[in-house]
């Protein structure tokens, strides 16, 4: 799919449930938030059928998500049926990783072939301080399996003042000592989001240079997305720098969104997308959904335009968009 921008959207992020285990400071209140219904989420099926109509459009990579996709029962089981899909060319996962643990080999049976794990700190009270009660200890057995069974693994951590300022070096020298990537993710201005305070790509950039030495790109990682990946002497792993707010990089955008209640989202940011589950369930044809996938894409937002004053400005929790 190429849009009005030129830009090839070959990736896809599918959300499948907007709930979630842990209450992470940045991503929902502390209260938690008023669930979807079961009905107004897309079933297994509804999710596969357009799957398989978009990959008629070019699309190959997928990536489940949620809120916390492994809440959802089954949400392995949809991960096979999606990699038994010949133009698939790839799926991952973003997890918390705590309800994982134990099962990363079903995972990997079932076709996934990258795990993206957030951990926004290795201390035990630090971590349950942002996540609101998460166990760290859960997470790092995770990540243990997931390297014994040869999946890529990713770290996902978002750097927040006052919370997480002294962890990022602990956190970045797990790809010291394992083949994996540790991704610092500037906190994005979405939900609240908005009111807790980022810390930059440049200064954590800094931080690590003191800390390891100068870096050198890595070109070898793998990955659809727009982390800009280092190693640093004597990594085994990388080091890659997510940096939407510092250094836009919308121009390569290949991705688009489907939320958990059917909404195909073209951009973080923005609220412009198309009701697929309303065509889903009203009789539409795959070739009414194609035609209209194929629309929305072409008119995919050029840029996410965080600090300017857009009409369709996303104000939803990030649970509620996909994570």
């Amino acid at each position: 799919m190429i849009d009005k921008n030129g830009r090839c959207i070959d990736y896809l992020r599918i959300s499948i449930t907007d709930r979630c285990n842990l209450r992470c400071i940045y991503c929902m209140p502390e209260e938690g938030v008023h669930a979807m219904r079961h009905e107004q989420i897309l079933s297994f099926e509804e999710i596969e059928r357009l799957v398989r109509i978009m990959t008629g459009l070019g699309l190959k990579h997928l990536r489940l998500t949620g809120g916390e996709p492994m809440v959802r029962r089954g949400c392995l089981e949809l991960a096979g049926r999606l990699h038994g899909i010949p133009e698939v060319g790839s799926i991952s996962m973003t997890s918390n990783g705590i309800l994982l643990e134990g099962k990363v080999c079903e995972a990997k049976r079932s076709g996934i072939s990258s795990l993206n794990i957030s951990l926004d700190s290795l201390h035990p009270d630090t971590y349950s301080r942002l996540t609101r009660g998460g166990d760290v200890s859960r997470v790092l057995r995770t990540i243990h399996e997931a390297l014994d069974e040869g999946i890529q693994v990713k770290i996902n951590t978002v750097p927040v003042r006052g919370y997480n300022d002294e962890d990022l070096t602990e956190i970045a020298a797990l790809a010291k000592n394992a083949p994996l990537c540790v991704r610092f993710i500037e906190l994005m201005p979405i939900g609240c989001g908005g009111s807790a305070q980022r810390i930059l790509c440049p200064e954590v950039m800094k931080k690590l240079e003191d800390a390891f030495g100068k870096p050198e790109p890595d070109p070898s990682v793998r990955g659809h997305g727009p982390a800009r990946y280092v190693k640093y002497p004597s990594f085994q792993g990388s080091v890659g720098y997510i940096s939407a707010v510092s250094h836009e990089f919308c121009d390569n955008c290949n991705r688009i969104r489907l939320t958990a209640d059917g909404q195909l989202k073209l951009c973080l940011n923005h609220t412009k997308g198309i009701d697929l589950r309303g065509m889903l369930r009203t009789g539409a044809s795959d070739e009414e959904i194609l035609s209209a996938v194929r629309a929305a894409v072409a008119d995919k937002p050029a840029r996410h335009a965080f600090y300017e004053k857009i009409s369709d400005h996303e104000d939803r929790y990030m649970n509620a968009i996909g994570g």
